[in-house]
């Protein structure tokens, strides 16, 4: 069980980092290593990921209501943007899907260490940096095709790496196409959606299985504190993004990284 002080500080950590390029999945291993505390758990983990998925339905909630309808309707009528995209959505998923299943007892146990984060967070920063500076950044959310789709649903596998950041590297995916940098982020932002169910799926069926009870109250306000920073988080980095560019995040990568190998080695 977690206290009140760790549910609050974790919650608000997810909600910053889910969509920021620096890595949730990284946060949530490195803060409680940071201030000795005791590992949260993946069920925590999964709680506040879902708390984020709240928070991007709830920002894209006009423009999902569109899609699904265009979805829908997409096998009598012409195919709009809307329902390609998420058609594209979907396609992207398959991948990340199929890996995170095949490694998940391995990902539970080897990738939850600090000298994986850290290289992570170095190597994974400088191809961020290296997918902004190369981009042409002439290329809108409604211009992705089926090429897009392969290869940022191929980029979106080395999120199961902790430290890789989930939204950074598909956000260096779709720098790498061209994509503008707020395009990138939106595409990113809605593919968060299938990837978090489908891990939150997986996880709540163990949870109900386990002979051991499960601190739902905890869960629940994780999720909660969770969902309304994800929210703000969304909103002002999608603002910010075009003005102040992938550098300031990749600096605090190359920082956070350099402090690990030398905190911890």
């Amino acid at each position: 069980m977690i206290d009140s002080l760790q549910i609050i500080v974790l919650s608000l950590v997810q909600g910053v980092t889910e969509f920021l390029p620096v890595s949730s999945s990284a946060h949530l291993i490195l803060v409680p290593a940071l201030l000795g505390w005791s590992d949260q758990g993946l069920a925590f983990d999964i709680a506040v990921h879902v708390g984020t998925l709240i928070a991007v339905l709830a920002y894209f909630r006009k423009e999902l209501q569109k899609m699904m309808v265009d979805f829908c309707a997409s096998p009598t009528k012409p195919l709009t943007s809307e329902a390609r995209l998420m058609w594209s959505i979907g396609f992207a998923t398959i991948p990340v899907g199929l890996c995170g299943l095949a490694v998940r007892n391995f990902h539970e146990h080897f990738f939850r260490s600090t000298s994986v984060i850290a290289v992570a967070t170095i190597g994974f920063g400088l191809m961020l940096w290296g997918a902004d500076k190369w981009s042409k950044h002439n290329r809108a959310v409604k211009d992705i095709h089926w090429c897009d789709v392969l290869i940022i649903g191929l980029f979106q596998i080395l999120s199961l790496i902790p430290g890789t950041s989930r939204s950074g590297i598909t956000l260096t995916g779709g720098l790498f196409r061209n994509l503008t940098r707020e395009a990138a982020a939106r595409f990113s932002f809605l593919m968060s959606i299938p990837v978090i169910l489908l891990a939150a799926s997986l996880e709540v069926v163990k949870l109900i299985k386990a002979p051991i009870s499960v601190d739902w109250y905890s869960l629940g306000l994780g999720m909660c504190l969770s969902a309304i920073s994800g929210y703000v988080c969304i909103h002002v980095f999608i603002n910010l993004l075009n003005k102040i560019g992938v550098l300031p995040f990749v600096l605090y990568r190359l920082a956070l990284g350099v402090f690990l190998l030398i905190y911890f080695y």
